[in-house]
Protein backbone atom coordinates (compact mmCIF):
# COMPACT_ATOMS: atom_id res chain seq x y z
CA UNK A 1 0.00 0.00 0.00
CA UNK A 2 0.98 3.57 -1.18
CA UNK A 3 1.59 6.01 1.29
CA UNK A 4 2.91 9.91 1.19
CA UNK A 5 2.84 11.47 3.96
CA UNK A 6 3.42 15.83 3.85
CA UNK A 7 4.58 17.57 6.90
CA UNK A 8 6.18 20.95 7.73
CA UNK A 9 3.93 23.38 6.20
CA UNK A 10 2.75 26.42 8.64
CA UNK A 11 1.81 30.11 9.20
CA UNK A 12 5.22 32.29 8.83
CA UNK A 13 5.92 35.72 8.28
CA UNK A 14 7.39 36.64 4.77
CA UNK A 15 11.07 36.10 4.66
CA UNK A 16 11.28 33.42 6.61
CA UNK A 17 12.19 29.65 6.37
CA UNK A 18 10.05 26.40 6.17
CA UNK A 19 11.35 22.67 5.60
CA UNK A 20 8.84 20.49 4.14
CA UNK A 21 9.05 16.64 3.98
CA UNK A 22 7.05 13.70 2.39
CA UNK A 23 7.65 10.22 3.99
CA UNK A 24 6.81 7.61 1.74
CA UNK A 25 6.36 3.89 1.25
CA UNK A 26 4.82 1.03 -0.57
CA UNK A 27 6.89 1.99 -3.67
CA UNK A 28 9.96 2.19 -4.89
CA UNK A 29 11.27 5.28 -4.24
CA UNK A 30 14.51 5.53 -4.98
CA UNK A 31 13.34 4.08 -8.85
CA UNK A 32 11.11 7.10 -9.17
CA UNK A 33 11.78 11.08 -9.87
CA UNK A 34 10.05 13.01 -7.48
CA UNK A 35 8.81 16.63 -7.21
CA UNK A 36 6.35 19.10 -4.87
CA UNK A 37 3.16 20.64 -6.64
CA UNK A 38 1.60 23.31 -5.00
CA UNK A 39 -2.21 24.54 -5.73
CA UNK A 40 -4.49 27.56 -4.12
CA UNK A 41 -7.97 27.66 -4.53
CA UNK A 42 -9.51 28.19 -8.57
CA UNK A 43 -6.17 27.52 -9.50
CA UNK A 44 -4.28 24.90 -11.53
CA UNK A 45 -1.84 22.94 -9.43
CA UNK A 46 1.94 24.11 -10.17
CA UNK A 47 5.08 22.49 -10.48
CA UNK A 48 7.63 24.01 -8.34
CA UNK A 49 10.55 21.35 -8.48
CA UNK A 50 11.44 17.99 -9.62
CA UNK A 51 14.44 15.95 -9.06
CA UNK A 52 15.58 12.35 -10.41
CA UNK A 53 15.71 8.86 -9.14
CA UNK A 54 19.30 9.58 -7.73
CA UNK A 55 18.31 12.42 -6.03
CA UNK A 56 20.55 14.41 -8.45
CA UNK A 57 19.69 17.10 -11.94
CA UNK A 58 17.59 18.88 -9.68
CA UNK A 59 14.52 21.40 -11.60
CA UNK A 60 13.19 24.41 -10.17
CA UNK A 61 10.57 26.48 -11.36
CA UNK A 62 11.01 30.08 -12.12
CA UNK A 63 9.50 31.10 -8.64
CA UNK A 64 11.49 28.40 -6.75
CA UNK A 65 14.74 29.45 -8.54
CA UNK A 66 17.23 30.40 -5.71
CA UNK A 67 14.99 30.35 -2.54
CA UNK A 68 13.82 26.67 -2.54
CA UNK A 69 15.82 23.13 -2.56
CA UNK A 70 14.58 20.07 -3.24
CA UNK A 71 16.45 16.66 -2.31
CA UNK A 72 15.51 13.43 -1.35
CA UNK A 73 17.06 10.73 0.95
CA UNK A 74 16.94 7.29 -1.06
CA UNK A 75 17.49 5.50 2.31
CA UNK A 76 15.18 7.01 4.18
CA UNK A 77 12.59 7.08 1.57
CA UNK A 78 12.05 10.76 2.32
CA UNK A 79 11.44 13.65 -0.09
CA UNK A 80 12.23 17.35 1.01
CA UNK A 81 11.62 20.49 -0.20
CA UNK A 82 13.71 23.61 1.74
CA UNK A 83 12.03 26.84 1.58
CA UNK A 84 13.91 30.39 2.28
CA UNK A 85 12.82 34.24 1.89
CA UNK A 86 9.08 32.84 1.23
CA UNK A 87 6.64 35.49 0.07
CA UNK A 88 2.90 35.79 0.39
CA UNK A 89 2.71 34.17 -3.33
CA UNK A 90 4.33 31.22 -1.94
CA UNK A 91 1.09 30.39 -0.16
CA UNK A 92 -0.80 27.23 -1.23
CA UNK A 93 -1.18 23.92 -0.63
CA UNK A 94 1.95 21.87 -1.02
CA UNK A 95 2.00 18.33 -2.35
CA UNK A 96 4.91 15.84 -3.18
CA UNK A 97 4.02 13.24 -5.98
CA UNK A 98 5.80 10.56 -7.18
CA UNK A 99 6.94 10.16 -10.87
CA UNK A 100 5.93 6.66 -13.15
CA UNK A 101 9.61 7.43 -14.43
CA UNK A 102 12.86 8.46 -13.21
CA UNK A 103 13.85 11.33 -14.46
CA UNK A 104 12.31 15.11 -14.37
CA UNK A 105 11.17 16.20 -18.17
CA UNK A 106 11.39 19.67 -17.08
CA UNK A 107 8.47 21.44 -16.05
CA UNK A 108 6.63 18.64 -14.21
CA UNK A 109 3.17 18.23 -14.83
CA UNK A 110 0.66 16.36 -13.30
CA UNK A 111 -0.15 13.82 -15.73
CA UNK A 112 3.51 11.99 -15.65
CA UNK A 113 3.08 11.32 -11.21
CA UNK A 114 1.54 8.42 -10.42
CA UNK A 115 1.05 8.90 -6.55
CA UNK A 116 0.10 12.28 -4.72
CA UNK A 117 0.56 12.98 -0.94
CA UNK A 118 -2.84 14.72 0.80
CA UNK A 119 -0.94 17.93 1.39
CA UNK A 120 0.83 20.35 3.59
CA UNK A 121 -0.63 24.05 4.02
CA UNK A 122 1.92 26.54 3.82
CA UNK A 123 0.67 30.57 4.45
CA UNK A 124 2.78 33.58 4.57
CA UNK A 125 1.80 36.49 6.23
CA UNK A 126 3.08 39.93 4.65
Amino acid sequence: QVQMVESGGGLVQAGASLSLSCATSGFPFDRVAMAWFRQTPGKEREGVACINCAGTSPWDSNSAKGRFAISKDNAESTLYLQMNSLKPEDTANYYCAAAFMGSCSGSPHETEFAYWGQGTQVTVSS
